[in-house]
């Protein structure tokens, strides 16, 4: 019988989200596609030095050690690179023992098509305009921030923490909208007088339901290998409507930090986030010094700004 992708938690990956490759991208955006594939091959046999992604990859792979037979996580790496360019990559896989098995190499292609082929629940890319494509497609994506070194990346990962932003990530853009339109007041009141009608999906809440579903696999909700964490600049006025909504759903989130305005920054280093995901660059790179951090673009259709 075929594996069954349907079943498993899929995170789809880029090469560059997943290891090290600036050096390697700052010589394809300077000298061209030529110039990588030299490089790329001359270097061959050299490791590649771990990426934001990867302790993050990393513990979700070492799931599957924890539930018996059943495998709870695939990884699949889905690259712009060609087939040729990519015997690197997976040496590096191997030599640090990540058990992934399956890839799509496109040479240059769109990776859109592909990420529906292989059912992901989660793609991270460095690449904007395919997080941009597949955010579109209905797919929780977030664009991976690079040029930062978290001395994170050589430690082990016990326990996964991931940190969420509400409106626009896991909730829609409409109260965003209300904000960036008419201001804080209007919106305070808008969502109070909302607040027992749920907010609808943004693009990151089904993947936040398919965590739900893993984390109930352990009992304890202590020593779950899980946790999580809703990061939002919603102040305590407005909490009401965003927690009913997770209700509704059905799912929990661990902790929640409703900060007003106040620099996610901290509240991110203190969790101890593992990635966070906002929709917004004056939150997102901030975070990204203390935090392997992803922005999310907006739905062309639930762009606050319009």
């Amino acid at each position: 019988m075929p594996y069954d992708l349907t079943t498993p938690l899929v995170i789809a990956i880029s090469s560059r989200a997943l290891f090290n490759l600036e050096a390697e991208n700052s010589i394809f955006e300077k000298e061209g596609l030529k110039a990588y594939t030299e490089y790329q091959l001359q270097h061959e046999r050299d490791i590649i030095p771990k990426g934001p992604a990867f302790p993050l990859v990393e513990a979700f792979l070492r799931l599957n050690g924890l539930t018996g037979e059943r495998r709870v996580v695939e990884v699949i790496i889905v690259s712009r690179n060609s087939p040729d360019t990519s015997l690197r990559i997976f040496s590096s896989v191997e030599r640090y023992g990540l058990d992934i098995t399956r890839a799509a190499l496109v040479g240059g292609a769109d990776v859109t098509p592909y990420l529906r082929s292989f059912h992901t629940d989660l793609f991270l890319s460095a690449y904007g305009p395919d997080v941009k494509r597949a955010v579109d497609e209905g797919i929780a994506a977030g664009q991976i921030l690079t040029g930062v070194s978290h001395s994170e990346a050589e430690k082990p990962v016990d326990q996964i923490r991931i940190a969420f932003d509400g409106d626009a990530v896991l909730f829609n853009a409409e109260a965003e909208r209300v904000f960036q339109h008419n201001g804080l007041e209007a919106f305070t009141r808008h969502e109070q007088d909302k607040a027992n009608v749920p907010l609808k999906k943004g693009p990151f809440a089904n993947f936040l339901m398919t965590l739900s579903n893993i984390q109930a696999l352990f009992p304890s909700q202590e020593n779950a290998p899980i946790r999580t964490a809703l990061v939002t600049s919603r102040n305590a006025k407005a909490l009401e409507r965003p927690l009913r909504t997770l209700r509704e759903w059905g799912v929990r989130v661990d902790e929640a930090f409703f900060l007003g305005g106040v620099t996610k920054k901290e509240v991110l280093a203190s969790f101890g986030a593992h990635i966070f995901f906002d929709d917004q660059h004056v939150h997102a790179d901030p975070a990204n010094e203390v935090v392997p951090s992803a922005l999310v673009p907006y739905r062309s259709d639930d762009d606050p700004a319009e």
